[in-house]
């Protein structure tokens, strides 16, 4: 027993140390990708000081604790299988648990927060309609107000009128103009400067296969469409390889949300690991999605864009991101660099003055103007 407990001592000591040595900052960057709630530098500083404590219990299990857990074993082999035992069933009984909890995607894990979110069985979740609700951001009280639809509107009584020319906004929750009023969004502001009414589609946590299947559900209601603006951020790239909703998959063919371990869930929200394959497969639906929005848009006779917000300088890592998506892909786009300091505060949200730039762009690129492009 003594012999068995210091190999596998040594087995789990030296793969933690084979661990920490293999993934070097190449291979993070790699399988875990940009993120938009935490600065890079802050991202590297995480990802070191778990290597560092990986490679440190490796060594303490190899060098100091193999030999005192061997000896424990030796003395008392009954209390090392029933501790094993024990742990196996600790870990199956959590995922009984778990499995009663109510399942909730990723990206809308707090039911209560406004803007409020209904459940959608195609779209995984919409706002709740006809309704004005009010959040505290920055310390001002936003509110955000509803038309019957479900689209971000001044107020509830001033809807959107879809027989009136319109300038379509898909998104997620920059796109929304999450702790903005509605004049300080981006759609309103681009309304506002082109002098055409906006319709604001977009909805907190989507990815960018949810936005194209809202637009393709609501785009027909519009009569005389203007132009359709999406939104692609690599900070947000992530969220378009969650299978926790409905998503789409190659050949933008729906698919249900897919129901694994819970365990392993929670797992990868603490430790977001991405596979090669995953990746290649996001980056492939991506590029199928935002071609399928610009089509789409085209058949409407509206003209398509892709806007392209990047807050400070853009990192390799979302550089190669960026170039894989949409410049391999052959996608036209408009490249928006603004301030990294211009966000809400205690917030990753552009603020008033990033929504305008972005919005400014826009509006100089419908207009035929250069904008800020690429």
């Amino acid at each position: 027993m003594r012999a068995i407990a210091e190999i596998a001592i040594t087995v789990i000591g030296g793969a933690l140390l084979a661990g920490a040595l293999a993934a070097n900052q190449r291979w993070l960057d790699k399988h875990f990708l940009p993120s938009w709630f935490l600065p890079r530098r802050w991202y590297v500083l995480i990802e070191t000081g778990a290597r560092l404590a990986m490679a440190a219990l490796g060594l303490v299990l190899a060098l100091f604790a193999r030999p005192r857990v061997a000896r424990l074993a030796a003395r008392a082999p009954g209390l090392a299988v029933h501790a094993t035992i024990a742990a196996v069933l600790a870990i199956g009984a959590s995922e009984l648990v778990l499995r009663r909890v109510p399942l909730v995607a990723t990206e809308w894990l707090v039911h209560d927060e406004e803007p409020r979110r209904r459940p959608d069985p195609r779209l995984g979740w919409t706002f709740v309609p006809a309704r004005t609700g009010h959040n505290i951001v920055g310390g001002r009280d936003v509110e955000y107000a509803f038309d019957a639809a479900g689209y971000r509107v001044r107020r509830v009584d001033e809807p959107v009128d879809p027989g009136r020319p319109t300038i379509v906004f898909t998104g997620e929750s920059v796109m929304f103009g999450e702790g903005l009023t509605w004049e300080e969004s981006v759609p309103a502001q681009v309304g506002a400067m082109m002098g055409t009414q906006s319709a604001n589609l977009a909805v907190h946590g989507y990815g960018t296969d949810q936005a194209f299947l809202r637009l393709q559900m609501e785009l027909p209601r519009f009569c005389r469409p203007v132009a359709v603006v999406s939104l692609f951020m690599t900070a947000l790239f992530g969220r378009n390889l969650d299978a926790d909703r409905p998503h789409l998959g190659p050949g933008l063919i729906w698919l249900t949300r897919e129901r694994g371990s819970r365990l392993a869930s929670i797992a990868r929200m603490v430790a977001p690991y991405r596979s090669d394959a995953v990746i290649e497969r996001g980056v492939m639906v991506t590029r199928e999605v935002l071609r399928a929005t610009t089509e789409l848009a085209r058949t409407r006779g509206a003209t398509p864009l892709i806007v392209v917000p990047q807050f400070g300088p853009e990192e390799p890592t979302e550089w190669a991101l960026r170039h894989r998506v949409l410049d391999d892909g052959g996608l036209s786009y408009l490249w928006v660099e603004i301030d990294a300091a211009w966000r809400l505060p205690w917030d990753r949200h552009p603020n008033a003055r990033a929504a305008h730039t972005i919005a400014a762009a826009v509006a100089a690129r419908l207009r035929g103007g250069e904008g800020v492009s690429d």
